[in-house]
């Protein structure tokens, strides 16, 4: 029978879910803007209703896109200053020495792995990545959407180059979620075809020990790997 432990909490799963619904919402409404021109997007743009209909989806997935963001900020700072929770996501020196351990291993110059704890480096990339590229998000966008406002106060050239910036993080942050997050959270050897892990909020023992051996370690106070076992006591010759 397989046992299970608990990876993720019911705040953290309904944060993943809606990132991931305002992503896909903001992803689909904002590329027909973006290539306006191709067929495609104008099929896009048909199918939701207008343009008017596509951009106003859009703004409203944004506003909650932002307001989400500064209360999963807002939160975690609060947690974090009163010690109800580690910050486990700041990147350290460790994280550096173990993506070049793996870089060394997936070489073949060495034979072991890094053990990691609850979160690797290649996560802490993931959700950093995911954290500033939203405050980019948000600035460039809360600027596209008050142009008159913004210009009273700031030259007017912010203007383009904030669309341009929206446009491209946009893109960017596109690819990145469909090539290196889907992969290793979904597609990665071991991991293949799914993972259920951020939606149920469980994980299999076997699997947190192999994946985060220093996470298990920790919460069960086994060891990471299996030590080897004791030479057995050698027996005295029979006089």
């Amino acid at each position: 029978m397989t046992e299970y432990a608990i990876r993720f909490s019911k705040r953290q799963r309904f944060e993943h879910a809606i990132v991931m619904t305002t992503f896909v919402l903001l992803a689909v409404t904002g590329f027909p803007q973006k290539f306006f021109e191709t067929g495609w997007a104008r099929g896009i743009v048909s199918l939701i209703g207008g343009l008017d209909h596509l951009r106003f989806i859009h703004r409203v997935s944004g506003i909650v896109f932002s307001l989400f963001t500064m209360w999963h900020i807002g939160v975690a700072v609060i947690l974090a200053a009163q010690r109800k929770m580690k910050l486990t996501l700041l990147p350290n020196r460790q994280d550096f020495k173990d993506a070049v351990q793996q870089l060394r291993y997936d070489l073949g110059l060495v034979e072991s792995q890094p053990a990691f704890d609850r979160f690797d480096y290649r996560q802490k990339f993931e959700y950093w990545g995911l954290v500033l590229g939203g405050l980019v998000m948000i600035m460039t966008g809360l600027v596209l959407y008050f142009p008159m406002l913004v210009t009273r106060f700031l030259p007017g050239e912010l203007i383009p180059a904030s669309k341009v910036a929206h446009s491209n993080e946009g893109l960017m942050a596109f690819l990145v979620v469909i090539t290196w997050h889907i992969y290793n959270a979904h597609l990665a050897p071991g991991i293949f075809p799914y993972d259920s892990s951020i939606f149920t909020g469980r994980i299999s023992k076997k699997r947190l020990k192999h994946e985060h051996p220093l996470e298990y370690a920790r919460l069960y106070g086994e060891p990471a790997h299996d030590e080897p076992a004791p030479p057995a006591p050698e027996t005295p010759p029979t006089p």
